[in-house]
């Protein structure tokens, strides 16, 4: 098997530096790429030490630079605001465009985090969950927790936004036709172990306060990320329906074998550093799957 090369990783930043630096020396590589999205495209803890990022833990078979514009928190919905994510689109699609090999995109699992946080005094379309009194009594299935508006209005929006991304790399000729990987999100383990003092824990102080019981947290969680899986399948098999060669494609982090962590622990657990990042040896697993996808890839 040939050697792998672990990914470098610059900030959008280091493209056109200006001074003595000058533009970056993309052709020292054989392969470059840009990438955008949220904490397991940068940073899962405080401090960031304590845990990796899918990125970081990528190797390749041919010499790759990956521009990564991801910040933790990042939410898909927000990707495409060009009043935020200037240089990820000058990158994608304005002046700083590049002729990317792919483009990676991790969107939609925080997104979900976030639309959780919505309290239970939100209209039910705009809050991910239901209220105690909406249920009427015990749940009978995980499902029954979660508002249907309120999903409607979530993959509504994710909808939009994950066209809008595909329409903004198909607007610059450059890039038109660039494999662009989405993913969806393996399963986590709602718990009361936060990122870092201030961060987290999200899922399991959303449950609590819809009075979910924690014995069906986890299967909460893995209806939320089934979801996201079936959404995003959707998402790409219409565009896929209206161009076969629209060059998108889904990496299955749901098939590498992270273990969740055990339920009411604190701290590092299986392969999660914490209630919804993954340990070092977590990211590896993932990383294995999208190295899998990537050089899979036509022309890699």
């Amino acid at each position: 098997m040939p050697a792998l090369h672990p990914v470098d990783i610059i900030s959008p930043f280091m493209m056109n530096a200006a001074g003595d630096a000058g533009p970056f020396p993309f052709d020292l590589y054989e392969r470059k790429c840009l990438a955008q999205g949220d904490s397991w495209f940068s940073i899962g803890a405080i401090p960031p030490t304590l845990t990796s990022s899918v990125l970081a833990e990528l190797s390749l078979r041919k010499s790759t630079v990956m521009v990564n514009c991801a910040r933790p928190g990042k939410v898909l919905t927000h990707m495409a605001d060009t009043s935020t994510e200037t240089m990820f689109l000058r990158a994608l699609c304005g002046n700083l465009a590049e002729r990317w090999d792919a483009i990676l995109i991790s969107g939609v699992g925080n997104d979900v985090i976030d639309a959780a946080q919505a309290p239970p005094t939100s209209p039910p379309a705009l809050r991910l969950l239901r209220t105690p009194a909406e249920l009427g009594g015990p749940a009978s299935a995980a499902a029954d927790y979660v508002s249907p508006t309120g999903w409607v209005t979530l993959a509504g929006h994710i909808s939009f936004v994950f066209n809008a991304l595909v329409d903004a790399r198909d607007s610059h000729a450059v890039n038109r036709g660039t494999p662009m990987l989405f993913h969806n999100y393996a399963r986590m383990q709602p718990r009361d172990a936060p990122a870092g003092p201030g961060f987290g824990p999200w899922l399991s102080s959303a449950f609590t306060d819809f009075g979910i019981p924690e014995q069906d947290w986890l299967a909460l969680s893995d209806v939320l990320m089934q979801r996201c899986d079936q959404l995003l399948r959707d998402l790409l098999a219409a565009r896929r329906g209206a161009d076969p060669d629209c060059n998108l494609h889904l990496v299955d982090t749901q098939s590498a074998g992270l273990v969740p962590a055990l339920p009411a622990t604190q701290g590092a657990s299986n392969d999660f550093a914490n209630e919804i990042h993954p340990t070092r040896q977590g990211y590896a697993k993932l990383s294995t799957v999208w190295r899998t996808e990537i050089e899979a890839l036509p022309g890699w």
